[in-house]
């Protein structure tokens, strides 16, 4: 298994951020599902094709469950890329799953099988959201051919109001994904529950792995603070830090040059993170119309 997707798994697998995810989603915000309601479902299913058994996983799925009795199934799955064959795996999952209804001669009760597709791109999904989309069908058969739909979440699409429908640090990734899709990010001020967790995932799905850098530095550097940890105070030490390199490389180059150099290095690299023009001008040191210069250029 890949460090993204356990990453993903980690932070998700936690039923209060499940809970919240599927809330949000689902029922506009409203607390419907509660974490105790929640099951973890083997995300492992098999199917055989050439006579080879071969082994499909979802990324999370977990049984909603009242008074011992199933209500549902739901399964999300992590994009950071369109798929236009997302259909078709979509639909392998949900059919696995239904055949493992029909096996399962302790539920008596049937069940819906849901997948929320969590889409963190910074372009709107464009690739296919039907099964019928994945193939040609001959007119003659169309009236024979059933379709299929999948539910696509766009993350960095969603509105303040949904972002602040969140309860679980599941904000804090849907913020980050949101304010910097929107050309503007100021660091979060709530603390983080599962906080190794998200900061995993947030370099996983940033593809930069100084998130996760600088809060295993962060926690060294503040070991009495690993319960209030807050996205704004991590990456506060990480301008810091850059700041500091900056200053040093100036110094070993030894004239102006080399500290523009690397305060032009350093404020490309917090735009890369997300932050906003003007954060990283103050951490930086440089005019705000140069940093607003470079980030035109991202």
């Amino acid at each position: 298994m890949s460090e993204k997707d356990i990453a993903e798994k980690t932070l998700e697998e936690y039923n209060d951020v499940f809970a919240d995810i599927a809330n949000v989603i689902l029922f506009g915000g409203e607390q419907i599902i509660h974490e105790d309601e929640l099951e973890d479902a083997v995300p492992y299913s098999m199917y055989k094709v050439d006579d080879k058994v071969h082994e499909q996983e979802r990324d999370c799925a977990k049984y909603w469950k009242k008074h011992k009795v199933r209500i549902a199934l739901c399964g999300l799955e992590n994009q950071t890329v369109q798929d236009n064959d997302m259909p078709l795996r979509v639909i392998g999952y949900d059919g696995a799953a239904y055949r493992a209804e029909l096996l399962d001669d302790s539920q008596r009760v049937r069940y819906p099988v849901i997948t929320l597709v969590l889409y963190f791109g910074d372009k709107p999904w464009t690739a296919y959201r039907r099964l019928k989309e994945c193939f040609e069908v001959d007119e003659r058969l169309e009236p024979f051919v059933n379709d299929y739909k999948i539910n696509v979440v766009e993350v960095s699409f969603l509105t303040e109001e949904q972002v602040k429908m969140f309860k679980s640090d599941f904000r804090i990734i849907a913020d980050f994904f949101v304010q910097s899709h929107n050309g503007k990010y100021k660091p979060s001020e709530d603390n983080i529950h599962h906080a190794d967790e998200v900061f995993k995932l947030m370099s996983v799905l940033t593809g930069d792995k100084r998130f996760d850098e600088s809060y295993n530095n962060y926690i060294n550097m503040n070991k009495n603070s690993q319960g209030d940890v807050k996205m704004c105070k991590v990456l506060d030490d990480l301008i810091n830090e850059g700041i500091e390199k900056g200053i040093e490389k100036g110094i070993e180059k030894g004239h102006s040059e080399g500290s523009l150099a690397a305060k032009l290095e350093d404020a490309h690299n917090f735009l890369k993170l997300g932050l906003s023009a003007e954060l990283v001008a103050q951490g930086t040191g440089l005019p705000i119309s140069e940093v607003e210069s470079l980030r035109m250029m991202h």
